[in-house]
């Protein structure tokens, strides 16, 4: 069953906000084979971008059900944060909401967009993004940001029901800190370090990994 609560109006008061938090933004999958399915990571933002972030292609449905429903992907923001050469690392914990992804070892942060998300009725993708570094970590260093990749993985059943923004936070400073219980062993790894470690990260880190160079020379 997909809610289309993107059709209600700015202001619209509902009760029951444990119901509303089981809800999160998916689009349909055929959007992707419409446009030109890939496998692993994109670096063509322009051609995927506008299609994938109109609010016109998006909709909400009950987690429970996004989560085993290849005919839709769920939307996930994915930062990695950059110092100098290094990238912020950690390993997802126990009380991580994705059970699928326990201890493994992970560059990114991010995660769904629920319906309750601020400013949902505006710039939804955004407010997410900006949500969920909030809610997972403390940054205490100004950072700029940029857009620089796609990710979708269909090699297994987490990602066939996922589709990643990749966004870079470049930090002036590495000051990070774990707000979330389930990010631990949290560091800054050098890019040669990463590759070596490459087989004890989940598979999106991996991708990016595969891709780190060109993640870093992108601009977006």
């Amino acid at each position: 069953m997909t809610v289309a609560f993107k059709n209600l109006k700015k202001g619209t008061i509902v009760q029951d906000e444990k119901y509303l938090e089981e809800y999160i933004l998916v689009f349909p999958t055929r959007l992707l084979e419409q446009i030109g399915k890939f496998q692993g990571v994109s670096f063509e933002l322009d051609k995927y971008l506008d299609i994938i972030l109109n609010p016109k292609n998006h909709t909400f449905l009950k987690r429970k059900e996004a989560e085993t429903t290849p005919a839709c992907k769920q939307l996930i923001p994915y930062a990695l944060l950059q110092f100098k050469d290094t990238f912020f690392v950690y390993r997802r914990g126990k009380l991580l909401a994705e059970k699928r992804l326990f201890g493994n070892y992970s560059l990114g942060i991010g995660g769904h967009i629920s319906v309750t998300d601020p400013g949902l009725f505006s710039t939804t993708y955004e407010d997410g993004l900006k949500r969920e570094i909030n809610e997972e970590v403390i940054i205490e260093s100004p950072y700029t940001q940029r857009v620089v990749a796609l990710l979708n993985d269909d090699s297994n059943d987490v990602g066939k029901v996922h589709f990643g923004i990749v966004h870079v936070l470049t930090l002036e400073k590495p000051l990070v800190k774990p707000r979330e219980k389930s990010i631990n062993e949290t560091k800054f790894s050098d890019i040669n370090v990463l590759k070596k470690d490459i087989d004890k990260f989940e598979n999106w880190s991996k991708i990016c990994i595969q891709h780190i160079q060109h993640i870093v020379d992108k601009k977006s």
